[in-house]
């Protein structure tokens, strides 16, 4: 159906704000500053006012009733808060409000060096640091659980595996200590990000300062800030702080995921090396027998779209001009929150997973025995103790390898007899062929800075304890 001009705009209006302009984006990003940003708007503007005193451009009367008719109009009941086209937005709703609880000429001077460009700033500044200092906290404590995990399975053998395929022995605790430490690298970007969130934008005002005397230094005091962006323009044009919270949650999400589906891997039936608890596993509704480790199933999905929140954020500050503009606010802010919950979300589950599951060491020591994932060990002898050239003791290892595979054997299979006359010149002893195919002893003998033997594992764990 064909809409004439006549015809849309007796409907939508010819005025600011038109009915879709309102529909389709100030009610919207109404409600999402009533969510995300009513505190933090009040907290800018007691510190501003608060700074406004002391520095004689407001008189102690006058500052009082400002001070007081914030904190009034704070106390409203938020959900009596509505959407009305009489204002642009919830800046200009909550300066209404003040007024009519102490005039609008004194609610105006509340506003005295202050736009709503360096306010805004400010205002997205503290709601992303409080994101950060939360998602530090859970990622802190999910960090500690996985070392508690390492600490318990020091010497519980698992298989390792390179291009997804089985590798080399290794332990539980190596490989929980391999993604603490991936962790633990992320926890420093996090902390990095919240030191580059955590300046003050406030004195900037829209972007070259102003006439009034104003101690800046003061307001990132009050608003807890630990320091200025001190170039106005740089205050007011940046989008650094929100790239780099995007990056860090990009990071953290992505290195997550990809531990969280090994661990889905090795949940299932098939290999199943670990066991979620009662608490966070769901029955089939038709399968009577199947035990779905749906928590870590949701946290790789959630994880990947936190990941993804993350980069929209990146994507649309992307090209966009180098100062006060809509693409890094309103629209944007909202992903940076979103993602930063569902992290959480994700951190939280983990740490619960990861705390409560049970590992198979029987099961996960038998399959360190299997696929001749010892066979490294075999031609590190020959090299070590026989005094083969490593490439020959190599391919002499392969031939061993391949043999035992074409007769559908295990490594520990095999007689060393049998395994002498493929070796053909070199003679190994009963002791040496039962440490080559034992994994345990594989794991022992890797005792160099950062390998998985359990003593060199221990010392690891209490580094970073």
């Amino acid at each position: 159906m064909v809409t004439t001009k006549k015809q849309f705009e007796s409907v939508d209006g010819k005025k600011f704000p038109g009915k879709t302009y309102v529909e389709a984006l100030l009610k919207p990003v109404f409600y999402d500053q009533k969510e995300h940003l009513f505190d933090s708007m009040f907290l800018i503007h007691k510190a501003h006012t608060t700074m406004l005193k002391e520095q004689g451009i407001l008189t102690e009367e006058e500052a009082k009733k400002i001070l007081d008719g914030v904190k009034h109009v704070e106390l409203m009941d938020r959900g009596e808060i509505e959407y009305s086209p009489e204002y642009e937005d919830l800046f200009f709703l909550v300066e209404s409000r003040i007024g009519e609880r102490i005039g609008d000429d004194l609610a105006g001077k509340m506003h005295i060096a202050k736009s709503r460009n360096d306010m805004g700033e400010a205002m997205y500044r503290i709601v992303i640091r409080d994101y950060l200092k939360q998602t530090i906290d859970n990622a802190e404590k999910l960090a500690e659980t996985i070392l508690y995990q390492a600490e318990q399975h020091v010497d519980s053998v698992m298989p390792a595996h390179t291009h997804t395929q089985p590798a080399q022995p290794t332990t539980f605790g190596h490989y929980f200590v391999a993604i603490h430490d991936n962790l633990r690298r992320d926890i420093q970007r996090l902390k990095e990000a919240y030191k580059t969130v955590n300046q003050s934008p406030m004195g900037a005002v829209a972007i070259t300062t102003t006439g009034f005397p104003i101690n800046r230094m003061r307001v990132a005091e009050l608003l807890g800030f630990d320091g200025l962006v001190e170039n106005s323009y740089d205050a007011i044009a940046t989008g650094d702080y929100l790239i780099e919270a995007a990056q860090v949650l990009v990071s953290l999400m992505t290195n997550m995921g990809r531990w969280i589906q090994e661990l889905l891997r090795m949940a299932s039936k098939e290999v199943g090396l670990i066991q979620v608890s009662d608490a966070y596993v769901q029955i089939s509704s038709i399968m009577p027998q199947k035990r779905n480790p749906v928590s870590i199933e949701h946290s790789r999905a959630i994880s990947s779209s936190a990941a993804a929140e993350g980069m929209a954020v990146i994507h649309m500050i992307h090209n966009t001009p180098y100062g006060d503009i809509n693409d890094t606010e309103d629209d944007l802010q909202p992903h940076l929150y979103t993602g930063y919950k569902k992290a959480n979300r994700v951190l939280c589950l983990m740490r619960a997973v990861i705390l409560t599951m049970e590992i198979h060491t029987d099961r996960a020591y038998q399959q360190a025995r299997e696929n001749m994932i010892t066979i490294t060990e075999l031609a590190d002898v020959l090299t070590r103790d026989y005094g083969v050239p490593f490439r020959k003791a190599h391919s002499k290892a392969s031939v061993i390898a391949k043999r035992t595979n074409a007769e559908g054997k295990q490594l520990y299979d095999l007689s060393v007899r049998q395994v002498n006359e493929w070796l053909e010149d070199i003679q190994l002893t009963n002791e040496d062929w039962a440490a080559i195919v034992d994994p345990m002893c594989f794991v022992e003998r890797r005792k160099i800075t950062g390998g998985p033997n359990p003593e060199v594992v221990r010392a690891m764990i209490r580094a970073r304890k």
